[in-house]
């Protein structure tokens, strides 16, 4: 996401932050830039134009100009700026008082909201909360059983009633009944949409809302659909008023403009943002860290709880051990691959990394290709050669190699790759360093 406004931004900043002193007329051919960078990604005018109009107030001070780095100076000022316009602050879910918490979803069809309700319902269902989806979507054919589907695949329980003989209203009331009985903290209620935004459409929206009573009312947008989404949001939010936005499709979108419009224009906080087709491609909106990655600076944090939720303790403590004795055979890397991979998709990963914005497109492909070949080979090997790789000789290597449609050559740049991690690591805690695995991630 937000590729192609990225890359503007960095080839604007990377002249400005390679000279030593700048001009008046410096920074106003650099934010004129910007401004048509913005543009360019779909922003609204009236945002973009707000932008840097406060940019430049804050970038023409004394401070900027006796600065040692101007051009650093003022990128903080445009990241500070940006960190505004796209919200300030996360702001999460609320939660009622008591059981349970009603979330209404509402949006136009298309925006995948059916999509977006069970990756919330994952989500929060990870996060040691029971929840209870409901299928009030009784306009679209195949809508209940799509839901029923995905609530299968995450583990969560869907609560739907016959099309024929109720109404979504119903649907509803009677989900926050069953909700209520069972003590589920949250309902999340799935609800019709529209081609277009029209009076029956927020006629049943209103009398669900009236009807349930939520605690938030979440607006999906397809974030690829741009001004539209921005559009179709001020018209909800006036009509039904909304708390909170999750905007999907963000991973497809490389210009990024409805996100940073959303905010400034609905003035309602965007929550979440999908950023794939998985259970758990739904990630928590933060304004600052979006900063970051749209001025090329990474994420870091993101990436880390990324990682921390794919950790798990105790396989990490005997990691560690096996590593310490130089025991680190081919059943632990193949472990720590599936880990990464379930981080998600590589770019993913890539662009959350300082100053790898600009080239992971270039190295995404090859290290995706070299990851699934390396997982062939070691797939290719018996239980025990992953355990024992010494016992991997000539033989072996050609049946390895023709098992995973690669090379004996191949097989053998691998065990050579892994001596000389098993060398690196036996080096890494000779000096003692004391549970460095679970240091990494902040844990005692």
């Amino acid at each position: 996401m937000f590729e192609s406004l990225t890359d503007r931004l960095n080839g604007v900043f990377g002249k400005l932050t390679s000279r030593g002193r700048l001009s008046e007329q410096d920074i106003d051919a650099a934010l004129r830039e910007v401004r048509m960078a913005l543009l360019e990604a779909d922003v609204d005018f009236k945002v973009a134009r707000q932008f840097i109009n406060d940019v430049k107030e804050k970038a023409k001070s004394e401070e900027v100009f006796a600065s040692l780095t101007p051009g650093q100076t003022v990128v903080k000022i445009v990241q500070e700026e940006l960190v505004q316009i796209l919200g300030g602050e996360h702001v999460g879910i609320s939660r009622a008082d008591r059981p349970p918490t009603v979330i209404l979803l509402v949006g136009l069809q298309g925006a995948g909201k059916t999509t977006a309700a069970a990756k919330l319902a994952s989500k929060l269902n990870k996060e040691k909360q029971t929840v209870m989806l409901a299928a009030c979507d009784l306009q679209r054919p195949a809508a209940i059983d799509q839901l029923k589907q995905l609530g299968t695949q995450i583990g969560v329980d869907v609560y739907s009633e016959d099309p024929g003989k109720s109404s979504p209203v119903q649907v509803a009331r009677n989900a926050v009944k069953k909700a209520a009985y069972d003590n589920t903290f949250y309902l999340i209620l799935d609800t019709a949409g529209r081609l277009a935004i029209d009076d029956d459409l927020m006629r049943e929206l209103e009398e669900i809302r009236d009807a349930t009573n939520p605690v938030e009312t979440l607006l999906v947008v397809d974030a690829m659909t741009g001004q539209d989404a921005v559009r179709s949001g001020s018209e909800f939010n006036d009509r039904i008023g909304i708390t909170g936005m999750i905007m999907t499709k963000m991973d497809g979108d490389a210009r990024g403009g409805a996100a940073l419009s959303m905010r400034s224009v609905t003035g309602v906080p965007v929550k979440f943002m999908g950023v794939g087709e998985r259970a758990d491609a739904l990630e928590d909106y933060h304004p600052d860290r979006l900063a970051s990655r749209i001025l090329g600076m990474g994420d870091v944090q993101s990436l880390i709880e990324k990682a921390q939720d794919q950790f798990d303790e105790q396989k990490a403590l005997e990691l560690e051990q096996k590593m310490r004795k130089s025991q680190f055979d081919f059943n632990d890397m193949l472990q720590q691959f599936q880990t990464i991979k379930n981080m998600g998709p590589l770019d993913g990963i890539l662009g959350m990394l300082p100053g790898m914005g600009a080239i992971k497109n270039q190295i995404k492909d090859v290290d995706e290709r070299k990851m699934a070949q390396v997982e062939a080979i070691i797939l290719s090997m018996t239980p025990h050669e992953r355990s024992n790789p010494a016992l991997i000789n000539g033989s072996r290597r050609k049946r390895i190699a023709d098992g995973s449609g690669t090379s004996p050559t191949q097989v053998n740049q691998l065990l050579n790759q892994h001596k000389q991690m098993q060398k690196m690591m036996s080096r890494f805690f000779k000096g003692g360093k004391k549970r460095a695995l679970m240091g990494m991630f902040g844990r005692s």
